[in-house]
């Protein structure tokens, strides 16, 4: 059997074990051993399989995830989320649908100390679906807002998947997280253009609620302080080069836990359950990472990416029709697929490919975290979606997927622009760390 057939062959043995409710990180390094002992020998297999699992778990460079994983936990239990929802619903909840809008806000900069577009969908739901619910705002509007809202977790950095995609493709964490500034703040205004065209046409779906006095705003945005001194401490800081993004995800962690103090609402017992909350997180991830350290080198010795090169290369069609075939393809593999198996089992074969036709790596890692957005919110699978009709209770997977219609429609808006402009997602990482 040549050594394609074999990488052929692997890729459908994976599928085949996942399909069986395998762990994907097992499927992937079993498969990946297995594979790189049949082409490259059992010797080369057995010392990797030594190797990797300790290189990749001690590594300086990983601890950054762990300490982010911290800090949006932190977050969670110290109020900051509510607090940046009082300060945008003081100033905007007057508005037409501004409860709604005051949500999308409030979730971008939740985003900015938490990196988790399913735990923002969490709190921020747990927090500002009973306003809307009591003034009369449409179920739809409410749960799609909340939804949306969400995925801009994985999008305002800290992101949990600019950092698996840096992991993964050995880019710099801290470019891609400046990377993501410019077009979560695009995304941001986007979702909120969507609510105020929609309450335009339809004022009944997001109804004003009372407009705040001066004194009252400005109370609200002081109660928000915590919240913007952390996020201007961490990410001005890694701007300023000051720190590097493991230092700033350590203050961040730090400054977050400080505040739940604070406030008094970190008891020893939720200090317990937030540490081992992380150290299970982070150990799922690891447990993934780990197998792509094993898939990857196995999917090189197969032959398959450099195949599927010269493939697209034969093709002579132009690299743009190429892009937006590898777009839907995962568009339509985010409708069944979680997004962190998504990275881990299409990097190895899809990111060699980007390279040899000349694109960007960071701007591609952005491009790919949009389209992740829009998985999340993508039948069936759709984690936000289930999130927040946990949350909500007595509405429909069908009412949440159809408010969630005009915010995906944002999002393609949104990948649309990044994709026609690069230099939206290069232009804060080039001016901080150069070209």
């Amino acid at each position: 059997m040549s050594d394609l057939n074999v990488g052929i062959l692997g890729i459908v043995v994976m599928l085949v074990l996942m399909a069986l409710r395998m762990p994907v990180g097992i499927a992937m390094g079993l498969v990946g051993f297995v594979g790189i002992g049949i082409i490259g020998g059992w010797d080369a297999a057995l010392l990797r399989l030594a190797s990797t699992p300790y290189e990749h778990s001690y590594s300086y460079q990983l601890s950054v995830l762990p300490l982010f994983l911290l800090m949006g936990n932190f977050a969670t239990v110290s109020g900051l989320s509510r607090d940046a929802y009082l300060a945008a619903n003081a100033w905007i909840g007057h508005w037409r649908g501004g409860l709604a809008s005051a949500t999308i806000l409030a979730c971008s900069g939740f985003a900015a100390v938490s990196g988790s577009s399913v735990a923002s969908a969490a709190t921020m739901g747990a927090v500002t679906l009973p306003e809307m619910r009591k003034y009369g705002y449409d179920k739809k509007m409410a749960t799609g807002a909340v939804a949306a809202g969400g995925t801009l977790g994985i999008l305002i950095p800290p992101s949990n998947g600019f950092i698996l995609y840096a992991l993964l493709t050995e880019e710099s964490v801290g470019r891609l997280f400046m990377a993501g500034v410019i077009p979560g703040i695009i995304l941001t205004a986007l979702f909120v253009l969507t609510i105020i065209v929609l309450t335009r046409f339809n004022p009944k779906l997001g109804p004003a609620a009372p407009k705040r006095d001066m004194p009252e705003r400005w109370r609200a945005l002081g109660g928000a302080s915590y919240l913007i001194v952390i996020i201007l401490m961490t990410f001005g800081g890694i701007y300023s080069g000051v720190f590097t993004p493991t230092e700033a995800a350590s203050i961040g962690a730090l400054l977050t836990m400080l505040v739940a103090l604070a406030r008094r609402r970190l008891t020893f017992a939720i200090l317990v359950e937030n540490l081992i909350d992380t150290a299970r997180t982070t150990s799922f991830i690891f447990l993934i990472l780990i197998g792509a350290f094993f898939f990857g080198p196995f999917l090189a010795l197969s032959d398959i990416p450099q195949q599927l090169s010269h493939l697209i290369e034969s093709v002579a069609a132009p690299r743009i029709w190429i892009l937006l075939a590898i777009l839907v393809f995962y568009l339509l593999l985010g409708t069944f697929m979680e997004e962190f198996a998504m990275i881990v089992l299409t990097l190895p074969i899809i990111f060699p490919l980007i390279v040899a036709l000349g694109y960007d790596p960071i701007w591609f890692g952005v491009v790919i975290v949009l389209v992740i957005e829009m998985a999340l919110i993508s039948p069936p699978v759709g984690m936000n979606v289930f999130v927040v009709k946990a949350i909500a209770g007595d509405v429909t997977m069908n009412d949440v997927f159809t408010g969630i219609m005009p915010f995906w429609g944002a999002l393609i808006v949104c990948l649309a622009i990044v994709v026609a402009f690069p230099d939206i997602a290069l232009l804060l990482p080039n001016a901080m760390y150069g070209k």
